[in-house]
This record gives structure tokens, sequence and C-alpha cells, in this order.
């Protein structure tokens, strides 16, 4: 069930890129039960770090502040609609329900005036296009170089984790 104020929180990150530098007006906040246990907001140009978006910082929060890699069931309140990198981390960790304000297609207008040295802009229909599909059938050019020793320490991992 939608509640107003943890919407209210995802925007108050947002508004931290007014007077952070190298923040990006992307916020969000995990919400488990009554509580946020998580908030973020996009690092991406102070970190260096493409997926500090402002979910992944959220979703990073309530997994350092629980001690897990499992958030399920948890909900996730956004400024904006998030992207396909930002959707696959919530399937990882588990995430039950996300609401935003914005969408992918508003904000990439509104920011078009952003110079490209500050904010790379993307093309919201074709990483939707490509985020879903094997990466041997996406545009990035991936080639597959199957190794006997890379499945053998996997083998070996999943054995010491008792599998």
């Amino acid at each position: 069930m939608f509640r107003p104020a943890f919407m209210a929180e995802a925007i108050a990150q947002s508004r931290r890129a007014l007077s952070e530098p190298g923040a990006e007006p992307f916020g969000a906040v995990v919400v488990k039960g009554e509580e946020i246990v998580g908030r973020g907001v996009n690092l991406s140009r102070l970190h260096n770090d493409p997926t500090s978006h402002g979910e992944t910082e959220a979703i990073r929060d309530a997994c350092r502040r629980l001690e897990c890699t499992d958030l399920s069931g948890a909900e996730l309140y956004s400024s904006c609609e998030p992207c396909a990198l930002c959707v696959a981390t919530m399937h990882i960790v588990g995430i039950a329900r996300v609401y935003y304000a914005g969408s992918l297609e508003g904000s990439n207008a509104i920011l078009s005036a952003v110079p490209e040295a500050i904010r790379r802009q993307g093309d919201v229909a074709a990483l939707r296009a490509d985020a879903g599909v094997p990466v041997a059938e996406s545009r990035i050019g991936a080639e597959a170089h199957p190794s006997a020793e890379a499945e053998a320490i996997l083998h070996a991992w999943a054995r010491q984790m008792g599998g």
C-alpha cells in the first residue's frame, strides 16, 4: 500500500543533489514493514561509479544496516522511475514493490540540457530493450569463451557453501 510519507522522504533524498557536490537528483528509500531501512541519492559522479544510482544506494544502505543481502518483501520508493539496472538490483534482493514519482522519459527530457560531460544521456527505450536479453544478444558485443577452470571454481565454492 502506497504511503505518501515514504515518497516524501525519497523526494527529500533527491533534493540533496541541490546542495551536495557530485550528487544527482534521484533519491530513494527502502521500507521494510513500517520503517525506512535504507536511504540513497545518486552519487555516480562523486564516486565515479555508474551504478551509484539512488535506488542502488538505498539498497546498499539497507543491506548494510540489516546485515543481509535479502530484502524480500521490502518496498522501494523512488523520486523517479527506476532504470533497468536498478530494477535488476531490486529483483536480486527481493524488493516486492516499487513506487516512483517521475518517469524516465520525463526526467531525461528535463535534464537533456545538462552537458554530457556532467551527465551522460541514455536512450531509455534502447536500455529497456537490451537489459532483458541474454548478453550474447545485446548491443554490447559479447563473446562466450567457456572455461573448465572457471566452472571448477564455481563448483568448489558451492561445495564450501554446503551445496
